[in-house]
């Protein structure tokens, strides 16, 4: 029961890197493949959590949730502004917005 949940946390966490490393045009796309890396290590901490019987695996879950949320909320914003700019996202010309 342990490994299966295990192995489907790996695989997640492989897609989001390979998502990262295979897709380097298109930022939507990489800031997707974050949210299953995050995924993957939540599904851990959740595991263990339950495997261990201690809540505080669960504890940490809910903080790397609500970051992600933050993460996607403002990763977003900046890809419409910058989308509402330039008229295309394309990773090459993103080192225009350097502040």
């Amino acid at each position: 029961m342990l490994l299966d949940f295990l192995f489907i946390s790996f695989i997640l966490f492989l897609l989001g890197v390979l998502g990262i490393i295979l897709n380097r045009k298109n930022i939507i796309l990489i800031l997707i493949a974050i949210e299953l890396i995050l995924l993957a290590v939540n599904l851990n901490f959740i595991v263990f959590s339950v495997f261990l019987d201690d809540l505080l695996g669960q504890v940490f879950s809910l903080l790397i949730l609500t970051i992600a949320a933050a993460e996607s909320a403002v990763g977003l914003a900046i890809v419409v502004i910058y989308y509402r700019v330039r008229g295309r996202i394309l990773i090459e010309n993103l080192a225009v917005i350097r502040g």
